[in-house]
Order: structure tokens, then sequence, then C-alpha cells
């Protein structure tokens, strides 16, 4: 980051005490594993997983094991198993966490070698690979994880460089989603056990093409490209679960965010952090005055667009892993790191202040699963997964408490009166190239607090 900048940065924006944010109370709120114990302890027979609620009391609706959804739950029971860990005095020790963790995960192991599933294996991996950071020896996670890549991996067509998201009726017509950008993870796990070089070429290649292909110039991304699957070239670019082709779709862009944060966690390759920079600077600069992440950047306010808690907890932990990828860096930015954690804080805050629900079997309301199937106002699985991750990562990062706390030293969030508006970076000025950019993002985060109104704390 040029030595100039950087003290700009730090004349306009001192850093200040954490108090100057705060995490809702709700994140470390015994509810939490209340409630998800509950579930747990109500399994269905045969097996069936929660995948979303119903609108009215927030009730689980139960799908089959070959779902896409099917992994978050057992991998929330893990993710509480690492929260008991992180907080010994937070009483949750008395639960085997790991245990009811692998009984949900079991009824998966069939959809190892026959799934329906297509691309998604990597999410439904996500509770072995975490068995494998308790237990690495554990054969049945162990061969879970590498079934898992497999499929995944024969899903790779080398004249485009992706994997296959969609099957179509039509083998030429190749459809990718900017939601592989989380798969890929499976094939890095895999790659770590086998040593198997190819999976990791696989993943660099899609996140290529991805960054190219999927993300815009202003840093937004669309839902679905087709590519001709003999050329490699690109067919169309529109949209699945977004209000337009070209429009925006928040859970779609937190996807890439958190993803391409974490190619560059394990490649190191500058490029993935630079694209999750300009995609993290569009979601901020684009949240409304509220800082209620919205279904769809895009969409009309009239009728109101309905939020979504769970693309608001996946770019969370996205902010949270690119906030580190910063601090990896030589020198290390901690000044960009500082307002990615910050940015991180603010949205869980704002967005628990709106959906958190004690009533429901869930934890958040205010999900928005389908919109243009009218599959909102809900309690989504994966949005809960992030809420809790959200926490422990917190906590391990030393930044919160088991309390709920925050410690250490964090910037204050500007204000309108102490930023002058018209000092604000465009997005076409954070997308430029070179040594600039570290700083020019942080400076996109710190901007999109300065517009941020009335904080839902």
């Amino acid at each position: 980051m040029p030595s100039a900048l950087a003290s700009l940065l730090l004349l306009a924006l001192p850093c200040a005490r954490a108090a100057d944010l705060a995490l809702p109370a709700e994140l470390f709120s015994p509810l939490v594993a209340q409630k998800i114990l509950a579930t747990a302890q109500s399994a269905q027979s045969p097996p069936k997983y929660p995948q979303y609620t119903d609108r009215a009391e927030g009730a689980w609706e139960y799908f089959a094991p070959d779902t896409w959804t099917s992994g978050f739950f057992p991998a929330t029971l893990y993710a509480l198993h690492a929260r008991a860990t992180l907080c010994p005095s937070a009483g949750l020790n008395g639960t085997d966490w790991v245990a009811l963790g692998q009984t949900w995960a079991a009824a998966e192991v069939p959809s190892e070698t026959h799934t329906g599933v297509g691309h998604d294996v990597g999410f439904l991996s996500f509770p072995f690979a975490l068995e494998l950071e308790i237990d690495p020896s554990n054969q049945t996670a162990i061969a879970a994880v590498n079934n898992f890549a497999t499929e995944l991996a024969n899903r790779f067509d080398p004249v485009v460089g992706c994997t296959r998201s969609w099957d179509t009726a039509d083998p030429t017509d190749f459809q990718v989603i900017i939601d592989n950008m989380m798969n890929l993870e499976v094939l890095f796990v895999s790659a770590n056990l086998t040593g198997n070089q190819t999976l990791r070429d696989i993943a660099t290649s899609h996140a290529d093409k991805t960054a190219v292909n999927h993300v815009r110039p202003d840093g937004g991304s669309f839902h679905v490209v087709d590519y001709n699957a003999t050329t490699g070239s690109v067919i169309s670019r529109h949209t699945s679960q977004g209000y337009a082709d070209n429009s925006t779709w928040s859970r779609g862009q937190s996807w890439g965010v958190y993803g391409f944060a974490n190619m560059f966690k394990h490649t190191g390759n500058i490029s993935y952090l630079e694209t999750s920079r300009r995609m993290a600077a569009y979601f901020l600069d684009n949240l409304p005055d509220d800082g209620i992440v919205p279904w769809d950047f895009n969409a009309p306010l009239v009728p109101p667009r309905p939020a979504d808690s769970s693309a608001a907890m996946v770019v969370a932990n996205g902010l949270l892993l690119l906030s580190q990828g910063e601090l990896s860096l030589s020198p290390p930015n901690k000044t960009g790191s500082d307002y990615y954690t910050s940015a991180a804080i603010q949205i869980v805050a704002n967005m628990t202040a709106l959906a958190w629900r004690p009533e429901w079997q869930s934890l958040l309301a205010n999900g928005t699963v389908n919109n243009p199937q009218l599959n909102n106002l809900t309690g989504i699985v994966y949005g809960d997964y992030y809420f809790v991750r959200a926490g422990n990562e917190l906590v391990s990062l030393g930044i919160a408490t088991c309390n709920g706390s925050l410690t250490g030293t964090l910037p204050a969030t500007p204000t309108a009166s102490s930023t002058p508006s018209s000092a604000a970076p465009s997005a076409s000025d954070r997308a430029a190239s070179g040594a600039g950019r570290v700083a020019e993002a942080a400076l996109g985060v710190a901007f999109a607090f300065a517009f941020a109104g009335t904080l839902l704390l």
C-alpha cells in the first residue's frame, strides 16, 4: 500500500477502541445452542434435513438427504463443537456435538457416489471436512471428502475450463453459476489428503474463468454464465434467482466474496484477493441506508424488496476471510483488514436486529431462498450455519469474547458528518490496477459505513 495513501487513511479515519462497534447479544445467546440441539434431537425417520422454515411460525421444512443443503445442519453441529472448545465456560460441553454431527451426516454417505445435486457436492462435504479437523484419521470422513471431490472433478470440462453447475438437456449448453465458487473447497481438502495436483488445477481454472466471465467491471456479478461446451465461448449471461439478467443477486455476490477470498487463502494468488476486494466493495457500496442486505441489489424498492439474512451471514464470513487475507500480505495491510472486519461486524449486527426470532426453530428469519418462486421471509439452514460461524470466527481471531464483547482495536465507524461524501472513491477507481488497490478497497468499506444511517444495534 503506498505510504502517502496509507497516511491519508490514518489521518482521515483514526483508529478507536472496539467499543465503537457492538456485536448483537444474540450471536452468543444460550438460545443458539438450545434451538439447534432441539432440532438435532428431533431427527426424522427416514432421515431428512432442515432446509428452510415456513413463513408464519418458523417451523423447519425437511428434505431428502440428496439435497444440496443437507450438509449445513450437521456442519452447524460441528460449529457448536468448535464453540464449546473456544468457549469452555459457555456451558456447551454437556452435549457431544461431534457425535450428533456424525449421526446427522451419516445419511449423506450414499450421495458420495450416487447423487443428483451435481456441483453442490462441495456443500455436502462440509461436515466431513469438519470431522477431519478434529480426527484427521477418520476413514469415513476421508472417503466422503475424496468421493465428493471426485464427483466434482468429473464435472470439469477442459474446453470450458470450469466445472458444470446444472445439467442441461443440450449437453453443449454448459451452465456455470457463481455459487460454485464455494464448492471448490472440497477439491483443496481432497488434494491435501491425496496430493492430487489435478484437483488444485481444476479449482484454479474454474476460479480464473469465473473471475473473467461472472464478475463485472464494477465488481457486481452475474448469477449464471452459459458456455458452449464445444468451443468454450460464452453464449449468455443471465439470472435464475436474481431480479434481472443484469442485476446483482446478493447471495451470489456473497458466495463470490467468500469464494475468491478462499481461493487466495489456498493459493496465495493475489488476483483472487483483488477479485474478492472488488466484489466486497460492490456489496458494501450498494447496501441501502438502513444497512439491511436486500435479496437483489438492483430490485425495485416498490413493492418492498425482501431482505436476505443468509446472504448477510455468508458475506460476513467472507469479509472476515478477506480481512485475514489482507493480514497475510507482506507487509500486512492492517488498515484494510480492520475495515473488512468492521464491515462484517456491522452487517451481522444490522441483520440480527432485523431477523432474530427467539420463538422460531431457526435462529434467523428474513431469509430469501428463491424470490422468483416467492420463497422468502423464512429461516434458512445455511443462514443459521454462517451466523454461528461468524461468532466462532470472531472469537477465534481474538476480536470478540465468548460473552459477545469486542476486544482489541478496530477502526471507528465513520459518520456522515465526519466523512465528506465527495471524497468517496468511485467503483472504477477501486477496481483500477496498481498497488493502491488495497487501500482503496479499505476506503470503499469505510465510506459504505458513512452512508449506513442509524445503526440497528
